[in-house]
């Protein structure tokens, strides 16, 4: 079955560049291959961006879905120099295009650097792929707090040369797959190659360049194509005696590429040139002339020309070698490599629940999912009074989590017999990389474990494994490596917490919930009596953790936030009264 895929680059369609020859490239291929891929981009062709302007209106307003490549809006420099944000209409666009329509996979290049992608990785609701393409940009120096939010949001890494590969790393630690580049594999050139030698040209390797003319001089009936592959590289000048025999020719693009590419006996890269040209002349059977050592003696780029000039069996033995090398690179072998990734991250979202409820009979209750007592070491709420209270409250069941202690929870288990008033015994535990709740437990479980052992621990109890204000950056959370790699364990994930600082900390917890399809809970953190029941759950009542979690697929959560001033300095003064009299 095919899928819906989005791509997102960065860079204006309407002009070569290298990172947009990947994107068409995989994109071609992935549709050969039976998926649907739409590509935006931003543009400066006026017919592009009046046919973006017209795929984006038929969306939002009769809801058509979009196909092809749509242009979200003008572009921008993208540089690590520079400080042009996203313009806010082009935002607008991209959010239409992520929400309005329906994605399996959204797929940004190059996001290191505040663009399209890195927008697009922000706001997509579908799964999430990053792919990083050169060094360079991931110079751009994003505060760690920005990092930590996109590898949140990012699903598979990965990077398309070893260098880059090697960069990304360091900048945004993870597990990386090495993407291929993509290169056309062009049909073998058959015969004879025409008498001809091309070179990449760059202003700054002038002594290549030389090289190569005064070796032409000693090549009778031999030509020198000089190729500009950069916009604005100059240019080269040509001694008067071989002005027959040396053209200039611009090709940015893969097509003009191939043209100049067609028949030729070998090519001279630049050193610091289009990695793509490289690869595709390869592919095309032409022979790299790039001896080693080469960097500092040029004049080995001279005789190397003189030998393959007189040697038809040496280039014939290059040409064979250079397309077994660049094989790996082909556009069919990113295809592969594409699918096996998308289908990798496709296995991290929970199938949706059918419609049935097996409870559908039960009454339904609130729940408060996450409280403490006086039994943390930053809450001196009795465990008898909690429990008056959020029956007063009309709750019909909490959740005791103190803070790495269970005996609060066990108190209250005993105190609630003969109530109406369900208490799931759990325990806040800290461990290196966060906190864990768990919810059902039989006994306390140690705090300092790692996070997988602590899981461990919960489920050797037979309890629920929930995770609490996963996004509450003021506080320690699991780093996003760690947070994806234990997600196929967590029962329960908390969108809304009432003692969070920042709401959006909350709306970015329900995002990621929604986008895995997690079962999702709310708590009110309460640390006062005034604070419980500000984070709710309304559910159907439930007897055991498997009820319990069979319940809460179908619950609504409920919001009903206090002054967070206020609650937090009720704390301060009830803690403030703890000490005084300890000190007495």
């Amino acid at each position: 079955m095919g899928l819906r895929i989005c791509m997102v680059t960065p860079f204006a369609w309407s002009q070569p560049h290298p990172v947009n020859e990947h994107v068409d490239a995989a994109a071609e291929e992935l549709r050969r291959r039976g998926h649907e891929v739409v590509v935006l981009a931003p543009s400066n062709r006026a017919v592009e961006l009046a046919a973006g302007r017209r795929a984006l209106r038929r969306l939002g307003r009769e809801g058509v879905p979009l196909e092809g490549t749509v242009v979200l809006g003008p572009a921008i420099p993208v540089s690590r120099r520079s400080r042009v944000g996203v313009p806010l209409g082009v935002r607008a666009n991209l959010e239409l295009a992520l929400s309005a329509d329906s994605f399996d996979v959204v797929h940004a290049h190059e996001p290191g650097m505040p663009s399209l992608s890195y927008l697009a990785l922000r706001h997509a609701r579908a799964l999430t792929i990053a792919t990083f393409h050169s060094p360079e940009r991931l110079a751009y120096p994003p505060g760690k707090l920005q990092r930590e939010r996109l590898l949140a949001r990012i699903d598979a890494l990965t990077a398309v040369g070893e260098p880059t590969l090697a960069a990304a790393r360091k900048r945004f630690p993870g597990t990386y797959r090495l993407l291929p580049q993509g290169v056309d594999q062009g049909p073998v050139q058959e015969g004879k190659p025409r008498r001809r030698f091309l070179l990449e040209w760059r202003a700054d390797e002038l002594p290549r360049a030389r090289a190569a003319l005064r070796a032409l001089r000693d090549l009778p009936g031999w030509e020198l194509l000089l190729l500009r592959t950069k916009p604005l590289a100059g240019r080269p000048y040509v001694p008067l005696a071989l002005r027959g025999r040396v053209q200039v020719r611009t090709a940015l693009d893969p097509e003009s590429r191939a043209r100049a590419l067609e028949g030729a006996a070998a090519i001279v890269p630049a050193q610091r040139g289009l990695e793509r040209l490289a690869l595709q002349a390869q592919a095309a059977g032409v022979p790299l002339l790039e001896p080693p050592g080469s960097d500092a003696q040029p004049e080995l780029i001279g005789a190397a020309m003189g030998r393959l000039a007189e040697n038809d069996d040496w280039r014939a033995k290059l040409s064979e070698e250079g397309r077994k090398a660049v094989a790996p690179e082909s556009i069919a072998a990113l295809g592969d490599e594409l699918e096996a990734i998308y289908r990798s991250v496709l296995g991290r979202r929970r199938r949706a629940q059918g419609p049935s409820d097996p409870l559908a009979d039960r009454p339904l209750v609130l729940c408060d999912l996450h409280m403490h007592t006086e039994h943390s070491h930053d809450c001196a709420v009795p465990v008898e009074t909690l429990l008056d209270y959020a029956e007063a409250q009309g709750l019909g069941a909490i959740a005791i989590t103190d803070h790495n202690v269970f005996a609060g929870a066990q108190e209250a288990g005993e105190g609630a017999r003969g109530r109406e008033l369900t208490v799931i015994p759990g325990e806040e535990v800290k461990t290196d990389a966060g906190e864990v709740i768990g919810l059902f437990l039989e006994r306390e479980i140690p705090r300092g474990m790692s996070m997988g052992d602590t899981i461990a621990a919960i489920r050797e109890q037979n309890g629920v494994v929930y995770l609490p204000h996963p996004f509450d950056r003021l506080h320690t959370i699991p780093d996003a490596q760690s947070l994806h790699r234990h997600l196929a364990e967590i029962d329960v994930f908390e969108v809304y917490n009432a003692r969070l600082l920042f709401e959006g900390f909350n709306d970015e917890a329900l995002r990621f919930a929604r986008k895995y399809n997690l079962t999702m809970g709310a708590g009110s953190d309460a640390h006062v009596l005034q604070g419980v029941g500000t984070g709710l759950v309304r559910m159907r009542a439930f007897d055991s953790a498997e009820e319990f979690l069979i319940s809460l697929r179908s619950a609504e959560i409920l919001r009903r936030p206090r002054s967070l001033v206020y609650l937090q300095g009720l704390k301060w003064v009830a803690q403030a009264r703890e000490r005084r009299k300890a000190a007495v």
